[in-house]
């Protein structure tokens, strides 16, 4: 491994807008009986610093290809990619060095201590031993007690948070987690929420890749959704969410109903029984004190209401169906 820190800029405003950059970002690998597979289409992605960044997309989508190549693991094809300002072609070593990667695989060295091991990683990349942070390291991750233990000993969830320490040996500014609470109990992913969310409010900019959409949708502040190579959507979190704008309002009625009221025809409107009516709409569209006026006018009166909004799932679903072609 080149044993090489990352340049670091020499005034405030001398740090990049985006953490990572990409254009044009092609990977074609060569299949079975002489085919092409291509893994990355023209990828257009920018990850801004600061912040923390949700990578999503189907097994096979594109993205452990996308973070090989940024992490010098997979030679892309075409195109250009950019880390911290960085550019992975022109100034690799630096550019590498500016990102420390967690694998999905819990890839340690089972004769290893914690300790050693941190040491070895900070070796590689030329972290001279006074400026080591091995034991804070540890203690930031909850290891500081397994220090000297072999790492064949740790647990799961012990040696998943191993491999952020691992990660963190050279104080890179960007941080990329790939499944990084793959297997792991709910107690723990919540552990792990909090540590990145206390990395990122230190300043580490924070690239998750993650099949629970739970989990993007409590840390991210922005995402991109990958689907078979190409980029499908990239938003706030909370834009992305809105696109759907479909809303549902569920009225149960204090006396049964045999039909729908005639005037309540003008909506988008189900009896599922005989005291609750079932309204779905989109808020650019209708306005929910038009349906409760509407109600009134029947001459209805309301025992109770909720309201339902679309979450992230639904948002993945819709536009990985719509880029399938499947609608």
């Amino acid at each position: 491994m080149n044993k090489t820190a990352p340049r670091k800029p020499q005034h405030i405003n001398d740090l990049p807008d985006q953490a990572i950059s990409a254009r044009g970002l092609d990977k074609v690998y060569r299949g079975d009986g002489g085919g092409q597979v291509h893994a990355l289409r023209g990828i257009d992605l920018d990850i801004p610093r600061g912040g923390i960044f949700g990578l999503l997309g189907p097994n096979g989508a594109g993205k452990s290809t996308f973070i090989n190549i940024l992490a010098g693991l997979v030679v892309k094809s075409s195109g250009t990619a950019s880390i911290w300002g960085l550019d992975i072609d022109r100034e690799p070593r630096h550019a590498r060095a500016a990102i420390g990667v967690v694998p999905q695989e819990l890839n340690l060295d089972a004769f290893f201590s914690p300790y050693e091991m941190l040491e070895v990683q900070a070796g590689f990349y030329g972290v001279p031993p006074s400026e080591r942070r091995t034991m804070e390291i540890l203690d930031r991750v909850g290891l500081a007690d397994k220090a000297q233990a072999y790492s064949r000993s740790l647990s799961g969830g012990m040696r998943r948070r191993l491999l952020v320490a691992k990660a963190l040996v050279h104080n890179p500014p960007v941080l990329i987690l790939d499944e990084p609470t793959a297997g792991v109990d709910i107690e723990l992913r919540r552990s792990l929420w909090e540590f990145v969310k206390e990395l990122n409010t230190n300043g580490t900019t924070v690239v998750l890749t993650t099949h629970y959409l739970e989990e993007a949708e409590e840390l991210c502040d922005r995402i991109a959704i990958i689907n078979r190579g190409q980029v499908i959507a990239c938003d706030d979190t909370r834009a992305l969410v809105a696109r759907l704008d479909k809303k549902e309002l569920r009225i149960t009625v204090t006396e049964p109903l045999t039909a729908l009221p005639g005037g309540l025809s003008r909506f988008t409107v189900e009896l599922p029984d005989d005291q609750n009516l079932v309204f779905r709409y989109r808020t650019g569209e209708t306005e929910i004190r038009d349906i409760l006026a509407a109600i009134s006018d029947a001459g209805l009166r309301i025992a109770d209401l909720s309201t339902e909004e679309p979450d992230l799932e639904d948002v993945f679903l819709e536009l990985t169906r719509e880029a399938s072609g499947d609608v």
